[in-house]
């Protein structure tokens, strides 16, 4: 069962100790009131629209594998989450942090490897700002949720902020062509895997579910769309931060459906220069510490690049 909270709950104990609950049980769960209005989320949708909708020669100037950073346009099977298939069947445009209408005066990521400026379509007005709306509106609800997660863990409640000063926030417009229910040829929309940071806030399209989610039997449970909710899960950032006292949960994507569908992730990660060193109170001696220290950065750029390798121009 994956919980519905209501993030303008006026009994905030209560909505620490359910949110809580979702991390440490289930690594899933929606929001709803979380304040990101209709308009900004239908216009970033049918920038999604219009941009997928363009030339594929359009959109291949802007392929992912020609920048360092992982910004930009993947193509069909261009990704394959899962290492065990043998492509991912969705299209997919990656961007990042830009000070342009932003929603807190973070500074621009200059540290590490995955920092570095985001590519934009010509000939294809409104578009940019459409997206950079969207994505510090997002921005703007992950800032807001470090605090309760913090919280949840029973740490200080600004434990979080000297080390999301910034956004290391990567957002994705995704569209999935319809597929068979039996996927063919170890082909999924997006196969089966863990996300890389933090949490992600996924805006999904209402009537064309496809998010699935892995419950602690191993069997594989539908998130539907709920009209009005966003969908958050923990990443592999918080799992390591926490020692897996927070679950970061497998999950994939199935568009069994018959129509296209769009999807808006936005995966909020810590400062790239932050280690991701276990937090004391999350090590016991029935639960010692299981993870190598990392940085931020290095993490997830190591992951991205083994999803792209076997695309890799």
């Amino acid at each position: 069962m994956i919980p519905i909270i209501d993030l303008a709950s006026a009994d905030r104990d209560a909505l620490v100790a359910e949110i809580r609950s979702a991390c440490v049980n289930v690594g899933f769960f929606y929001v709803k009131n979380h304040g990101i209005s209709d308009d900004v989320i239908n216009k970033a949708v049918l920038a999604a629209e219009r941009f997928f909708a363009l030339p594929i020669d359009a959109k291949t100037k802007l392929d992912i594998h020609a920048t360092p950073n992982f910004k930009g346009y993947t193509a069909l099977l261009g990704e394959n989450t899962n290492p065990e298939n043998n492509g991912d069947l969705h299209e997919g445009f990656d961007i990042g942090w830009e000070p342009e209408m932003a929603a807190c005066a973070c500074e621009i990521p200059s540290d590490g490897a995955m920092s570095g400026t985001n590519v934009w379509p010509e000939n294809l007005p409104g578009f940019r700002e459409d997206v950079l709306a969207y994505y510090h509106a997002a921005v703007k609800l992950g800032l807001l949720l470090f605090p309760l997660f913090a919280l949840a863990l029973n740490l200080p409640e600004d434990f979080f902020a000297d080390k999301v000063t910034k956004p290391a926030a990567i957002m994705r417009l995704l569209h999935y062509p319809p597929q068979s229910p039996q996927p063919a040829g170890g082909v999924e929309g997006i196969g089966a895997h863990t996300d890389y940071e933090c949490f992600t806030i996924l805006w999904q399209q209402d009537n064309v579910p496809a998010l699935q989610v892995m419950n602690t039997n191993g069997n594989w449970i539908d998130a539907v769309p709920i009209p009005g909710t966003l969908v958050l899960n923990l990443g592999d950032q918080f799992a390591r931060w926490t020692n897996d006292v927070f679950k970061s949960t497998v999950h994939r994507a199935i568009n069994a459906t018959g129509k296209k569908r769009y999807s808006i992730p936005l995966f909020f990660g810590t400062d790239y220069d932050v280690k991701l060193e276990p937090i004391p109170s999350c090590i016991t001696p029935d639960n010692p510490a299981k993870y190598e220290v990392i940085t931020a950065g290095e993490y997830v750029k190591s992951r991205l690049e083994a999803t792209y390798a076997h695309s890799a121009i």
